[in-house]
């Protein structure tokens, strides 16, 4: 598969753009006519600029309102036209993209339509380019692709062919079956792009919510399998807007890109798997090496300069020391078989902050190569000859992501490198994580989606959005199908936001246990510092459910908070925030998979309150 990206996908100049989709691995790019319009580079330069950085030159787009208009606009139309098909000469393209009319069409029967398309073409022809018909969603006349294919069917002109874009069609709920019966010599370009659901009028939808594919929800594996059906050869490339992307670091966004087409490849390779294809097909659909899902969490890191707060919330907490690392600046705290390693290189002026996660996989090596072709980037790390050798990757809010040899037993060899296990002090039983809780960066939120569901096979789940004193909380929960992983990504308002090390926003590790109510009365003689929760949640806690009163008091003595449903129940309890870092104890009853939703206001509410107040 030839990819391909727009210009209009990314932030900076012409020439940024070129070299950041030059360094990400593209094979060629659509230049959008304002990005040369207000480059500096002159048509010419823009050839020779792309060809020094190994990019074709695939598309150039978009020409407007050329189809359905009167005779005296018709002219005009084919005058502008004349003059972008020179253009193109100078800039060494080939196609242009040619949009179904939506201002200026008066004239709807497809004749007309036919005919005007027809003298298009014959006019590309004579400067040596193709136009590629493209169907807009929202398009007067033509807005369904079958539709531009008719018309292209009609013309049965070498220069005219159609365009296919995946967000005209799915977000129409068009059927993408048809276009297996599209003759593939006439499909001369095709765009891709991905969006959540959302109640929008379609062109406020695409002009602002595109994502890259595995982003969103629509359903690209079987637009591409549909597509590769046809024997399709040509480019497949992004064309997204979106406001976050316009505004983002321009490298990292087509980086982005470029993992999204790499996981679309193996996507459309799937479905058609599931399909029962087995014949070769000319369009290549590459498979990445497939890797199952995580089995676990191995463990997570705090990262922290001084370390003497977080050392006596976790003995408050009831786990246990196994002492520092035999090389390393690090110490090992456990609680039955979850594991919190506290990092000391942390830079002195920084505060304590989650920075790394460990996931039990089959196999880390490949997992590791996957992840590394999905653009992920490695994180070095030192080891001596006897020590275990974790792979490590570099998730889109830095976080270090490393992928550990899973066992049947959950236990780690490495936890040895910090000295033998003291005898009876397990700490906790059969305390697990149960999640972790990650702050993202406002324009890397979609990245961080993309990148958990493609390189470490995780789900993700409809997003939530949780109140807090300080605006909406977006929270998109990542999960393997047991439910032995779950990781929770949280989009913090921008008041919520800080920098690098010292961000405020907080974040968590979850860690379950078989009795809760036990655990927070034993954290409490240790002299544990609660979270304080409300006494009217209480009150409303009652009205909410039918409580037995001796239980509601221990809940209200212990600060614990209560959710419901159909499947079981869930409590929890919250610790003070170290840094930005605090942890939540948990207990499952019966079937309950969810988080404490209705909970996470009050959580949020009191955190805020403590923050203003300084403590």
């Amino acid at each position: 598969m030839r990819t391909g990206i727009a210009t209009v996908c990314l932030s900076g100049t012409l020439q940024e753009k070129m070299a950041a989709c030059a360094k990400a691995g593209f094979d060629g790019i659509e230049i959008f006519e304002q990005d040369l319009v207000t480059s500096a580079m002159s048509p010419e330069e823009v050839r020779s600029r792309a060809a020094g950085l190994g990019l074709t030159l695939d598309l150039y787009q978009p020409f407007r309102d050329f189809d359905g208009v009167d005779d005296g606009l018709l002219a005009a139309n084919l005058r502008r036209a004349a003059a972008k098909f020179d253009l193109m000469g100078r800039l060494g393209i080939d196609t242009i993209l040619v949009c179904s009319n939506v201002a200026t069409a008066t004239r709807g029967d497809d004749d007309v339509l036919a005919a005007q398309l027809s003298q298009l073409a014959e006019l590309a022809g004579r400067h040596g380019v193709k136009v590629a018909y493209e169907a807009l969603a929202w398009g007067r006349y033509v807005n369904d692709f079958e539709h531009a294919h008719r018309l292209v069917q009609a013309v049965d002109h070498p220069s005219l062919g159609t365009c296919l874009d995946s967000f005209h069609i799915l977000s129409r709920d068009w059927d993408t079956a048809p276009i297996e019966k599209m003759d593939a010599s006439k499909i001369f370009f095709v765009q891709v792009a991905d969006a959540p659901q959302l109640s929008l009028d379609v062109l406020s939808w695409s002009r602002h919510y595109r994502v890259f594919p595995g982003e969103g929800q629509f359903e690209l594996a079987k637009f591409m399998g549909h597509l590769a059906r046809t024997g399709y050869d040509g480019p497949v490339s992004l064309e997204i807007f979106n406001d976050v992307f316009r505004q983002a670091d321009v490298e990292r966004t087509a980086v982005d890109a470029m993992r999204s087409l790499v996981w679309l490849q193996e996507q459309g390779a799937a479905w058609l798997a599931g399909q029962g294809e087995t014949r070769r097909l000319p369009l290549r659909l590459d498979t990445l090496p497939r890797v199952p899902e995580p089995t676990g969490f191995n463990f997570a890191e705090v990262r922290a300069a001084d370390t003497a707060a977080l050392e006596a919330l976790l003995a408050q907490l009831g786990f246990t020391s196994r002492g520092r690392h035999r090389t390393k600046d690090v110490q090992l705290w456990t609680m039955g078989q979850a594991r919190l390693v506290i990092n000391e290189s942390a830079p002195t002026d920084s505060e304590p902050a989650i920075s790394a996660v460990g996931f039990d996989v089959e196999n880390p090596l490949l997992a590791s190569s996957r992840a590394q072709q999905l653009k992920a980037p490695v994180v070095p790390r030192k080891t001596q000859a006897d020590e275990e050798v974790f792979q490590g990757i570099a998730a889109p809010d830095s976080t270090e992501i490393f992928l550990c040899q899973g066992t049947p037993d959950g236990t780690a060899a490495w936890t040895g490198e910090f000295g033998p296990e003291p005898a009876g002090r397990s700490g906790g039983g059969s305390a697990v994580i149960d999640h972790v809780n990650l702050a993202q960066p406002w324009q890397h939120f979609d990245e961080a989606v993309l990148f958990y569901s493609s390189a470490l096979a995780l789900t993700a789940q409809p997003f939530a959005e949780v109140p807090s004193p300080t605006g909406l909380v977006r929270s998109q929960v990542m999960d393997t199908a047991d439910r032995a992983v779950r990781l929770v990504l949280n989009l913090a308002p921008l008041i919520q936001q800080g920098d690098g090390a010292n961000r405020a926003y907080q974040e968590h590790v979850a860690f379950a246990v078989e009795d809760l109510v036990a655990t927070a009365r034993a954290a409490k003689k240790r002299g544990l510092r609660f979270l304080r929760i409300p006494a009217n949640y209480y009150e409303d806690l009652a009205a909410r459910f039918d409580l037995e009163p001796g239980f509601l008091d221990t809940l209200r003595e212990l600060d614990l908070l209560y959710d419901r449903d159909a499947d079981g129940a869930f409590l929890h309890f919250y610790t003070a925030t170290v840094g930005s870092v605090f942890f939540e104890m948990v207990e499952r009853r019966g079937g309950y998979n969810g988080y404490g939703a209705p909970n996470a206001p009050v959580r949020h509410a009191v955190q805020y309150d403590l923050r203003q107040a300084g403590t």
